[in-house]
């Protein structure tokens, strides 16, 4: 598929994504307790996650028909499909339900492994990161880039804590002192999603996490990679969609973050 076209279907994304976020709005402080289904240790789900993933994927399947789907609350449809739509409807439902400003609706189209569109939507602020394969990456109309920031005392970190595999703790929260004494500051927003569009447009300087799943990353990743950054998993190698840990970083400061992290984990398989 050429770069013309990706950008047009990139654009399409947006407009769907746009659509289903203005749903996901109006239920804000809607969902009772006893609405609220728990998957599994700390992962919520509402009713909300479910209407606005079945909405997306009608919508997607009418830009690309062909596509094969990888979804949070669905079955994997046509896994053996060049191109597939990976999508997270709400990226962030915990702090959906407790009605935390921030959340994301994400959606990554893959060709043969590789990512050629993105789209990460900040609902409740309204700002909008997208990216194509080749064509750069932009918020709200406007070309971004990651942060030039070299000095790892002068870095702004992002982070997301284990809430339900806790194998790797004792090496996170070695990585993670180190970072909290070394860096200017730790955050931890709750949407993978948000931390990697946030790199992207240099809002965080790097982000680390472990134990994601395909759709938590699929976009984002795009939009760090398209905007300059280098996005690979704890170990440095390129295998964060299928291991689920991710390390997303400006190209200057990488070295000084793999250099703290890549011992800690590399003894895992």
């Amino acid at each position: 598929m050429r770069e013309k076209s990706l950008e047009k279907i990139c654009f399409t994304t947006c407009k769907v994504v746009e659509q289903v976020a203005e749903y996901i709005r109006e239920q804000i402080g809607q969902v009772s307790a006893d609405q609220i289904d728990h998957k599994s240790l700390n992962s919520l789900v509402s009713h909300v996650d479910k209407t606005a993933e079945e909405s997306l994927i009608s919508k997607l399947l009418q830009i690309v028909p062909e596509a094969g789907i990888i979804a949070e609350e669905s079955e994997t449809q046509n896994p053996d499909a060049a191109y597939k739509w990976i999508i997270d409807p709400l990226d962030g439902t915990t702090n959906f339900l407790h009605q935390l400003p921030f959340f994301a609706i994400s959606v990554g189209l893959m060709h043969e492994n590789q990512m050629v569109v993105g789209v990460v939507l900040d609902v409740v602020h309204n700002d909008i990161f997208y990216a194509w394969k080749g064509g750069g990456a932009f918020m709200n109309g406007a070309p971004i880039r990651v942060s030039d920031n070299s000095d790892l005392s002068q870095c702004l970190v992002a982070t997301g804590f284990p809430y339900y595999n806790f194998d790797w703790m004792e090496s996170y929260l070695r990585c993670f002192n180190y970072f909290m004494r070394k860096t200017r500051g730790v955050r931890r927003i709750g949407s993978a999603a948000l931390d990697l569009a946030y790199v992207a447009c240099g809002r965080f300087d790097f982000y680390f996490e472990y134990s994601l799943q395909k759709w938590d990353m699929a976009a984002g990743v795009l939009l760090v990679t398209e905007a300059g950054g280098v996005v690979t998993d704890l170990k440095g190698q390129n295998r964060f969609l299928d291991n689920g840990s991710v390390i997303a970083c400006n190209k200057l400061v990488y070295p000084k973050v793999l250099e703290v992290i890549k011992p800690e984990f590399e003894k895992y398989d």
